[in-house]
C-alpha cells in the first residue's frame, strides 16, 4: 500500500481492466445515484470475489460470474469498480 491511499493495495485496478478468467474481490463500488444502487442490488458488494467470465467480441460488455450467477455489464460500468486481483 502507498501512503495515503487508505486500504487500496498497491496493485488494485479497475474491474474493467481485468483478463478474461482473471479472479478479483472487489474493494470499492464508485458512481452515484441509480448506477451505484444497481450495482449493489445486482449483488457487487464490496468483498464480494468475482470471476471475469468472458467479453463479447467487441470487448463491451463483459460478463462476470458473482456468488454463483451471471451479471453483464458494460465496460464503462465495470471501470466504477476498484478490484484487487487474486490471480
Amino acid at each position: 500500500m502507498t501512503a495515503g491511499s487508505g486500504s487500496v493495495p498497491d496493485d488494485a485496478m479497475k474491474l474493467s481492466e481485468t483478463r478474461e478468467g482473471q479472479r478479483a474481490r472487489i474493494l470499492r463500488i464508485g458512481g452515484n445515484g441509480a448506477l451505484r444502487r444497481r450495482l449493489l442490488e445486482m449483488g457487487l458488494l464490496k468483498g464480494t470475489d468475482v470471476v471475469v467470465e468472458k467479453y463479447a467480441p467487441l470487448k463491451d460488455p463483459m460478463e462476470l460470474i458473482v456468488k454463483g450467477y451471471h451479471v453483464s455489464l458494460r465496460v464503462e460500468e465495470a471501470a466504477q469498480i476498484t478490484v484487487d486481483p487474486l490471480e
